[in-house]
């Protein structure tokens, strides 16, 4: 069997998007991903499925599996043909032990990469608004590991050295050494005023920052509990703060949100999410899926195949819109058979999607559903009129019931279904478990239903109880109504039913509540 080639990966300080481009190749193409505690779990989106996943991290208290064990761990991946991305925290050359992992790959004679990363020593600071150098203040660093005893650092650091060697200081895993780290600074030279920082979970939605001097950090920390994993910056560079903290001002800072899109629609809400500096938590619990009936197929294919003898095309979804043009493309009917259709949509999104395939839309209703449809479109709607509803098989009952009350003939297809996801995060329900979910959005009532049926399927005996004191947005009063029948209140609902405005409403629901 040929060896496999093991890449040693930087996945960067915590914020996905700041893992290198080759980085992300490499997560894209391996067969195993081997990763740490400090490796954001968001990047484990990118593996292609069914790569297998390893966790090595390693907690203050507790260590999942040692630095030898892992070193032959990948060691033994390789030996199976395996490509395997091993993704640390950070950069793996910094304080990373990279060396230890490449150099037994070398003696066992396996291939291997080191893919560097934005370490946190640079990036954690500049989240907290300080840059680690300053034409005015810095113009030199130095990036010291503080995790060891007083009596290790000691034979590891040369205080007298290192103390004024360099305009800033930063310490790496340090906290439980602050005191003993400020004593030693002042000791050799450094001024007690000199002004420090200390950033928890830097880049991530769990950021924290306190500032002080050598002489009042010691105090600072301890009353305020403060916990590793930190990055402790010493130098005038920290007074820029004051004007550059740019993360934390962001108006999501702070928050994690749940999405139950399914996966394929929730990219665009957890982008604009993480543009307002949250960050969001991918849970699907639907998925989309073309029937696979072959009745339903047959059905579909009959009515399509009828496209000159329709006076009306009504979408009331982007997904909708997605499937129908699928289907023409399945059993090859030109779109131009619809000539005689003019074409309706309910929202903005899913106008959007009909003219970016170049057709022409009729006027949006003022309200973004079936009713507001009907409202705005009432004096030209003709008795005797067929109108084809490419539709989900959850779609509700009220538009083909409505038009044919008014004398229409609604011809109702399921070009999608709406499934169960089976698959979701781990990670995610051990934050809702542990409180550490802060808001959730509903875009369907089927989210939250399959929302609750999952949790139920994965041992949480009173799901209403587990999300009761977690404020839920809705995308609009439809999906507001199942909320509140399922037992649980509806905390955010936008005016309209649009994403862009159940974002806004997010903010504005976090500006009022901080």
């Amino acid at each position: 069997m040929d060896k496999g080639k093991v890449y040693l990966v930087g996945a960067g300080p915590g914020d996905p998007k700041l893992i290198t481009v080759r980085g992300l190749q490499c997560l894209e193409a391996c067969d195993v991903v081997v990763y740490d505690r400090l490796a954001s779990p968001r990047l484990l989106h990118h593996v292609k499925p069914g790569t297998e996943r390893i966790y090595v991290g390693k907690l203050p208290d507790r260590h999942t599996m040692k630095q030898e064990e892992i070193n032959q761990l990948l060691v033994d991946l390789a030996l199976q043909g395996k490509t395997v991305t091993r993704l640390k925290g950070g950069d793996p050359t910094i304080f990373g032990r990279v060396g230890e992992e490449a150099e037994l790959l070398y003696d066992n004679s396996i291939e291997f990469e080191i893919v560097p990363g934005i370490t946190s020593a640079i990036a954690v600071p500049a989240y907290a608004g300080i840059p680690v150098t300053h034409r005015d203040l810095a113009s030199s660093l130095s990036i010291i590991t503080g995790h060891e005893s007083p009596d290790k650092l000691d034979r590891s650091i040369h205080w007298d050295k290192v103390t004024n060697a360099t305009g800033t200081l930063i310490f790496l895993m340090g906290v439980a050494k602050i005191g003993y780290i400020a004593d030693q600074l002042i000791r050799h030279g450094k001024p007690p005023h000199t002004p420090v920082a200390l950033i928890r979970w830097g880049t991530r939605v769990e950021q924290r920052t306190i500032v002080g001097t050598l002489e009042t950090i010691e105090a600072i920390v301890r009353e305020a509990n403060f916990q590793p994993p930190a990055v402790i910056v010493v130098g005038e560079v920290v007074l820029q703060r004051e004007k550059l903290q740019w993360y934390e001002r962001k108006p999501l800072f702070g928050v994690r949100v749940l999405i139950t899109r399914a996966r394929a629609q929730a990219s665009e809400l957890a982008s604009q999410i993480e543009e307002l500096g949250g960050e969001p938590c991918e849970f699907p619990v639907i998925e989309i899926k073309e029937p696979s009936d072959s009745t339903a197929i047959d059905l579909l294919r009959k009515h399509l195949s009828e496209a000159e003898s329709y006076q009306w095309l009504m979408f009331t979804s982007v997904n909708g819109v997605e499937y129908f043009f699928r289907w023409l493309r399945k059993f090859g009917i030109d779109i131009r058979r619809f000539h005689a259709a003019r074409i309706a949509a309910v929202g903005p999104k899913t106008a959007e999607a009909l003219i970016q395939r170049g057709l022409t839309v009729e006027e949006l209703p003022v309200k973004f559903h079936a009713e507001g449809l009907l409202e705005k479109l009432d004096s030209e709607l003709l008795s005797g009129e067929r109108v084809l509803l490419p539709r989900g098989d959850l779609a509700r009952e009220v538009l083909p019931r409505e038009l044919k009350a008014k004398g229409l003939i609604p011809i109702d297809i399921d070009v999608y279904e709406t499934v169960l996801a089976e698959e979701q995060d781990e990670l995610a329900l051990e934050w809702l478990r542990e409180k550490e979910i802060h808001m959730i959005t509903f875009t369907s009532s089927s989210t939250v239903t399959n929302l609750l049926e999952v949790l139920r399927r994965r041992g949480v005996s009173n799901p209403v109880e587990l999300l009761s004191d977690i404020p839920i947005a809705s995308i609009g009063p439809l999906t507001s109504q199942t909320i509140r029948e399922a037992g649980l209140t509806v905390s955010i609902e936008p005016e309209s039913s649009t994403l862009d405005d159940l974002l806004q409403s997010l903010v504005d629901y976090q500006q009022t509540h901080k």
